[in-house]
């Protein structure tokens, strides 16, 4: 019986180039930004991608703000939720507050979200959120 399979061998050529490309980088996990931008993604996403979508867009179109800019933006990022989601605005900062704190590898101290607790605004817990982070980047690299 012969065997009608073919062997194919690869080139040096073949083995070096595949068929597609992975980009690496190391952005998102130094950098708070990124990660705050990520787990506002997150929170996004929790309600669904065209509504991900949407909330850039108007973010974007009707509020002025890119989403790159939100990181330093978080005031107008925060009132322009509220102009958009009203009172629900306070369940997705919780939303947001919980994604940004898994991502620093953190838990929260407060007992109650940040939204509940008068002294801390939504701007402040993404402050404490940053000094955090910063705080244990600096721990890490001594």
């Amino acid at each position: 019986m012969h065997n009608s399979k073919k062997h194919k061998t690869k080139t040096a050529q073949e083995a070096v180039n595949p068929p597609f490309a992975i980009e690496l980088g190391v952005y998102g996990e130094t950098d708070f930004s990124n990660i705050l931008l990520q787990a506002i993604d997150e929170a996004f996403l929790s309600l669904g991608e065209s509504v991900k979508t949407s909330i850039y867009f108007h973010l974007e179109h009707s509020m002025g703000i890119e989403k790159q800019s939100i990181p330093s933006r978080i005031d107008d990022f925060q009132n322009a939720l509220e102009k958009l989601f009203g009172i629900g605005t306070r369940h997705l900062e919780i939303l947001l507050i919980k994604s940004l704190y898994e991502k620093i590898k953190t838990t929260c101290e407060w007992n109650i979200p940040c939204q509940v607790n008068s002294e801390l605004t939504f701007k402040e817990c993404v402050r404490l959120a940053n000094m955090t982070f910063e705080n244990s980047n600096a721990g890490a690299n001594e």
